[in-house]
């Protein structure tokens, strides 16, 4: 028997092209990267407006600070407003962090706090904006002639004939973008080990589930090639380990039905062949004997006659099982008398019985409540349980036959021998197709399970009841005859409009589990 281990087969190479890891690359990690690409992009929007926002609150807060603090000198004369802005540009105290200038009338810049002197014309969008806007205050965020991004807020001042026409504040952006840009880094790599994270887990769960169900996949199919030994060893408690245990279940209940058909087959063949051989043997005997040999010439055809019997009873039992099987059993019900059919079973063994010298006791009751079946297949049953028992009892045992109601609506027949009995672990499988307790003596594995069939669809039961070395029982219960029960039956018939013998209901099985 091949056991196969779930954690070596794991390690084997997998069809990755269409396989469960390619669907969760695809799905799970491609919507992990866009979500993560998203929030990054997010982020970077958020860091870089919130430090914008931040410089730019700064600005206009220092110009709107400034600028009031200009207006007392207002009202003063020309030279000493001047004076005072240049007091305030040359000792702008914040010099390191940004820059104050000066601009005139025309738009020049004319004093820094740094001291750089802007000689030549520069362009001043933000002084434009604070011209042009009501509440004299214009920004601008840009790069400036030597390519360093500036950020500017420019306020109008108060005094219309000075020398200074406006002050603007400008800070460099360098430093900000390069936090911004700082922080763009650090949040991508926090993205990079997410991504690393679910990558490194999807592949621990693609080594624990993915591939050992790939392998779960080929041991199923090795079976369902026929390798009925082939096993997996179960490593976990998990729905994996459950799995395991339905497949090596599966396996073995393949592997036993399979047994148990090959054995049917050998049973068969051998039943067939051996009046097959009688008949030939007796039919060149026949064939070579003189027409005077009356005694040879009857006694052949005696025995042709009896295993041409027994073969169309075997062939007739297994087109039941065929029908059975394929839901086309038929049963013609009518009110029957469950003694006269058995009667007659007892009568067909009791020859046989007395020359194998075995004794067929019958107890017959003096009288039954009716039944409602089909006493064809009844008496199928009676003979299929009684041959049984003959079969399986040795010279000098008994065999009892007997019948009684039992009080609670049922009609009990029981079958009782003193053979070879049925262990412990056939008796519950011996109701099973082709199952056979016992391989040395004659018979298909089907007649049993035919009978419980039967029994079956007369909604009665069929038990078995057996010490191994002593003997074995066959109890058959039937229900009493109901008149309730023949109207109903009539009337479903005759909804169903099937044509049937006069006086009996049809009544079709699907299957081995029968359908009325």
């Amino acid at each position: 028997m091949e056991r196969i281990k779930l954690s070596a087969l794991a390690k084997r190479p997998f069809n990755m092209k269409h396989s469960i890891a390619r669907r969760w690359a695809v799905n799970t990690l491609g919507l992990i990267l866009i979500v993560l690409i998203a929030a990054e992009i997010a982020f970077s929007f958020a860091v870089k407006n919130f430090y914008y926002s931040a410089i730019k609150q700064t600005l206009v807060s220092k110009a709107s600070t400034t600028s009031d603090l200009l207006v007392k000198y207002s009202g003063s004369d020309t030279t000493n407003f001047t004076q005072e802005v240049r007091s305030v540009v040359e000792n702008f105290e914040q010099k390191d962090q940004m820059e104050l200038m000066a601009i005139d009338h025309q738009g020049k810049i004319t004093l820094t706090s740094s001291g750089f002197s802007y000689w030549f014309k520069t362009d001043l969008p933000d002084y434009q904006a604070a011209l042009d806007s009501a509440s004299g205050t214009g920004m601008f965020i840009g790069k400036l002639d030597s390519g360093e991004k500036v950020m500017a807020v420019t306020v109008l001042l108060p005094v219309d004939n000075a020398e200074y026409s406006a002050l603007r504040f400008v800070v460099s952006l360098q430093q900000v973008d390069s936090m911004i840009f700082k922080s763009f880094l650090v949040f991508s790599l926090i993205c990079l080990v997410i991504i690393l994270f679910v990558v490194i887990s999807g592949i621990y769960f693609l080594k624990s589930i993915v591939l050992p169900v790939q392998q779960l996949s080929a041991a199923a199919k090795k079976i369902a090639q026929g390798d009925y030994d082939t096993r997996i060893i179960k490593e976990s408690n998990d729905e994996l380990g459950q799995l395991c245990d339905t497949i090596n279940q599966m396996a073995g209940e393949l592997s036993a039905s399979e047994k148990m058909k090959n054995e049917f087959i050998s049973s068969v063949s051998h039943e067939l062949r051996t009046p097959l051989t009688a008949i030939k043997g007796w039919g060149e005997t026949l064939a070579t004997s003189s027409a005077q040999d009356t005694q040879t010439i009857q006694k052949g055809m005696r025995v042709i006659l009896h295993e041409t019997e027994r073969l169309s009873q075997m062939v007739e039992e297994l087109l039941d099982f065929s029908r059975m099987q394929s839901g086309r059993f038929t049963l013609f019900k009518d009110r029957m008398d469950v003694l006269a059919e058995l009667g007659e079973a007892v009568l067909i063994y009791t020859e046989r019985a007395r020359r194998e010298n075995i004794e067929l006791r019958y107890d017959e009751p003096i009288m039954l409540p009716p039944v409602y079946g089909d006493r064809n297949r009844i008496k199928q049953v009676f003979i299929n349980i009684i041959d049984n028992a003959v079969k399986y009892t040795d010279p000098g045992g008994v065999v009892s036959v007997g019948a009684a109601e039992d009080g609670e609506g049922m009609i009990r027949i029981a079958v009782s021998d003193t053979g070879c009995g049925i262990s412990p672990e056939d008796l519950p499988h011996v109701k099973e197709k082709f199952y056979k307790a016992n391989l040395t003596r004659r018979g298909s594995g089907i007649g049993l399970a035919v009978a419980a069939e039967i029994i079956a669809m007369h909604d009665g039961d069929l038990t078995v009841d057996s010490v191994e070395g002593k003997g074995t029982t066959v109890i058959i219960r039937l229900p009493v005859l109901h008149k309730q029960d023949e109207a109903d039956d009539q009337a479903g018939f005759e909804r169903s409009g099937a044509s049937e013998p006069e006086g009996k209901t049809a009544v079709q099985g699907s299957g081995p589990e029968q359908q009325l």
